[in-house]
C-alpha cells in the first residue's frame, strides 16, 4: 500500500471558537483515535489540502510526523468541508499497527469498455462503489479496479468475481452487484387515433323530405289566392 508523510502537530486549543481560530491562522483542526482514547491535532492548511487532493478516491495509509520528533501510522478516516466555500474544515484519522488486521472500505473503479455498450448501444448501472475489506495496513489497496470489458447485456460483475489474495478478506455480501449492464430504452411512439367517422343523419322511414313539405304549403297558399280572386 501506498504511503504518504504529513507534518503535524498536537493542539492544545479545544472547542469551536479555538477550532475557528485556528482556520483563521491558516490550520486545519483534526483527531487521532486510537482505541477509546483521541489525540486532537493540527495540520498546516496547505499541506492537508495537498494530501487530500492526492489521495482523492484512494485509501492512503499516512505517516503523521510529529514536530517533536515522534510518528504515528494512520488512515484517514473522513474530512468535513465547509457547506458554503467548500473548504476543508476537519479530519478524523485513526492510529493502525501494521501488525494489526483492520476494517476498511476500499474504493471500486472499472476498467474496460464493456462489449453490451460499445456493440450493443447498452447501459451501465454502477451499483456499489466501495467494498469493506479486512486486512493488515500495508495490505490496503489504494482502490480495487475491475475489468468490464466482457459484460454484456443481462450480465452483471458481482463482489465474489473480485479476487484480492489471501492477504485479503472481502466482507461485503458476496451476492452483492458492483456493475450491471441492461438493454438501451426503447421510447414507443404510439400510433395516430384515427378520426372517428360522423354517420350521415337519415331521415325516419316514410318522413318526406322537408323540401317537399314546403313545396306542399306554397300550393295550398296559391290555392287559397286563386279562390279568393274568383270570389
Amino acid at each position: 500500500m501506498e504511503q504518504i508523510t504529513i507534518k503535524t502537530e498536537k493542539r492544545e486549543e479545544l472547542g469551536k471558537g479555538a477550532a475557528r481560530a485556528l482556520r483563521r491562522n491558516s490550520m486545519i483542526p483534526a483527531v487521532l483515535y486510537r482505541g477509546g482514547a483521541s489525540t486532537p491535532i493540527k495540520f498546516s492548511k496547505k499541506d492537508f489540502t495537498k494530501f487530500v487532493n492526492t489521495t482523492a478516491g484512494k485509501q492512503m495509509m499516512v505517516n503523521l510526523q510529529f514536530a517533536d520528533g515522534d510518528s504515528k501510522l494512520a488512515l484517514m478516516k473522513e474530512y468535513q468541508l465547509d457547506p458554503v466555500r467548500g473548504e476543508l474544515i476537519h479530519a478524523d484519522f485513526f492510529e493502525v499497527s501494521l501488525e494489526e488486521k483492520v476494517k476498511v472500505t476500499s474504493p471500486v473503479t472499472t476498467v474496460g469498455e464493456p462489449i453490451g455498450i460499445k456493440r450493443d448501444k447498452g447501459i451501465l448501472q454502477h451499483l456499489f462503489r466501495e467494498i469493506e475489506i479486512e486486512c493488515l495496513p500495508d495490505k490496503i489497496p489504494g482502490n480495487i479496479e475491475i475489468d468490464i470489458s466482457e459484460l454484456e447485456i443481462g450480465q452483471s460483475f458481482h463482489v465474489s468475481d473480485i479476487a484480492l489474495g489471501d492477504d485479503i478478506k472481502i466482507l461485503t455480501n458476496p451476492e452483492e452487484v458492483i456493475v450491471t449492464i441492461v438493454a438501451p430504452i426503447v421510447e414507443e411512439i404510439a400510433a395516430p387515433v384515427e378520426e372517428a367517422e360522423v354517420p350521415e343523419a337519415v331521415a325516419p322511414e316514410g318522413a318526406e323530405p322537408e323540401v317537399i313539405k314546403k313545396g306542399k304549403k306554397e300550393e295550398e297558399e296559391e290555392k287559397t289566392q286563386r279562390e279568393d280572386q274568383e270570389k
